[in-house]
């Protein structure tokens, strides 16, 4: 059978599920993107804050998670999850092994492990501001929300973007690690397809180029974001 047909969306062609773990996998990267700006926003306010407490949390959370291997973090969690999942059923009589949901999982990591880095990302944007729009918008009277919301934030946001492009870029290659949890996302995808053909170049090419096409078209995005966030300033 030729690669064409391998790859298409006929009888015995495997497009159709390749482009469904495509979605999966692009799902799975942005809400553990998202997830992990949540994260990394407050661990950035945090760091940034005067109480020593909050700032060795904030500090010793980073530390951790981006000293750690990715793939060790989706173990723990995976693992440990599901062993709190078992604890709690053989309370009430459930035995035998008790899986967490794969997609869950994946988010959670995903999004903790991006959630360190971008923490960093936020926290160097913050630290970057021109102190005398800050003052200025203190001189006309603005409060401290309203300074945050319409002066902070937008600036701070506009700093961000070339890293948060990096963190985004290597979470969506992260994401293929969530496939050992049994997650059929992208690469997992493309397991499957090769053993059952014994095609394995054909498909590893074909998830190659799909992750190509997604990073090269958020690549673009995060770009045009750019642009877009820069107007009026050089």
């Amino acid at each position: 059978m030729s690669a064409f047909t391998l790859l298409g969306f006929g009888p015995g062609g495997w497009g159709g599920a390749l482009l469904l773990a495509a979605g999966t996998t692009l799902a799975l990267a942005l809400c553990g993107f998202l997830v992990g700006a949540v994260l990394g926003g407050l661990a950035a306010s945090a760091k940034l804050s005067g109480l020593l407490p909050l700032r060795a949390l904030a500090d010793g959370y980073t530390t951790l998670l981006r000293g750690v291997p990715d793939l060790l973090v989706i173990y723990l969690l995976y693992f440990g999850g599901s062993a709190a999942l078992g604890s709690i059923a053989g309370l009430f009589g459930v035995t035998g092994f008790v899986g967490v949901p794969a997609f869950g999982v994946g988010v959670a990591a995903l999004g903790i492990i991006s959630g360190a880095y971008q923490a960093e990302v936020f926290r160097g944007a913050y630290l970057a501001l021109d102190r005398g729009q800050i003052e200025a918008a203190r001189a006309v009277g603005m409060h401290r929300g309203l300074i945050l919301r319409r002066v902070v934030a937008p600036l701070v946001a506009r700093d961000a973007l070339p890293g948060l492009g990096n963190v985004w870029q290597i979470l969506l290659k992260d994401s293929a690690l969530v496939s050992v949890t049994g997650l059929v996302e992208l690469l997992r995808q493309a397991q499957v397809g090769a053993g059952s053909t014994r095609q394995p170049f054909t498909f590893y090419l074909a998830a190659a180029a799909l992750y190509l096409a997604i990073t090269s078209l958020s690549t673009w995005g995060f770009s045009r974001a750019e642009a877009h966030a820069r107007r009026g300033t050089r």
